[in-house]
């Protein structure tokens, strides 16, 4: 198990990001949150196996949609603290 923090950058705000990321979190079962940032990025907090991971990072890279554009995607990896349920939208 490992946890991620990312952070991405570009058109990721009031394009369907978070939503876009919630499904990839879903689809590869890994738990956490997205959020959006008052600097216009998004933060995403997730933790679930390595290959799980790497898989959701690879996938909210890209998207399906025109609207949204990730020009960056900083990660740390940490220790995972089990605090999540599942995954879901922070406001």
């Amino acid at each position: 198990m490992m946890r991620i923090t990312a952070c991405a950058k570009g058109r990721v705000q009031g394009v369907g990001y978070r939503y876009f990321v919630t499904d990839c979190a879903r689809e590869t079962g890994v738990s956490g949150f997205v959020k959006n940032m008052p600097d216009g990025s998004v933060t995403i907090v997730a933790e679930g196996s390595n290959d799980a991971l790497d898989t959701f990072v690879r996938m909210v890279r890209t998207h399906s949609s025109k609207a949204i554009r990730v020009d960056a995607l900083e990660i740390t990896r940490t220790e995972p603290t089990g605090e999540f349920s599942g995954f879901g939208i922070r406001f």
